[in-house]
């Protein structure tokens, strides 16, 4: 059974408050998953959710199709930049540390990639934005450490 995960990111501001938003489908089952960061970026969001939502999987080797509207992050893979940067360890490039958990979980799945324009009235990718965003508006925020503590610097590592 594959596993179909809808994933989407926001920042207020870009940098400022941040959240993703994530549905989970496989047959009958149904999961949505929001968390919102007080200082943190769109990008970071928008790979956060992915990363999330493949370590909430509970089985090893699932069939997954991530659907995402973000270019950064499906590019990044489908591309096959990000293994290139590993090589390279993650020299110059921004948010190694989230890059690295994003690999560590990839690897324990099938995952596919699929890409879809934001904002066009696909009704799952807009749920994922509403999650998003009301999670970013959430009054119990939690702290990014990495983009907090390396900011505008993370691009050096």
């Amino acid at each position: 059974m594959q596993i179909i995960i809808h994933t989407d990111g926001a920042a207020q501001g870009n940098p400022g408050k941040g959240g993703y938003g994530i549905v989970m489908q496989a047959g009958k089952h149904y999961k949505e998953l929001s968390a919102g960061y007080r200082h943190t970026t769109n990008n970071r969001m928008e790979l956060l959710a992915v990363i999330v939502a493949l370590e909430a999987i509970l089985i090893e080797n699932a069939q997954v199709l991530v659907v995402s509207d973000s270019k950064y992050v499906v590019d990044s893979i489908e591309k096959k930049w990000v293994f290139s940067w590993e090589k390279k360890g993650f020299a110059k490039k921004k948010n190694p540390d989230l890059w690295k958990r994003f690999l560590l979980v990839y690897r324990k799945h099938k995952v596919q990639f699929k890409w879809i324009k934001g904002h066009a009235g696909h009704p799952l990718n807009e749920r994922c934005d509403a999650l998003a965003v009301q999670a970013a508006s959430s009054s119990s925020l939690l702290v990014d450490e990495y983009y907090e503590t390396h900011g505008k610097d993370e691009s050096l590592f």
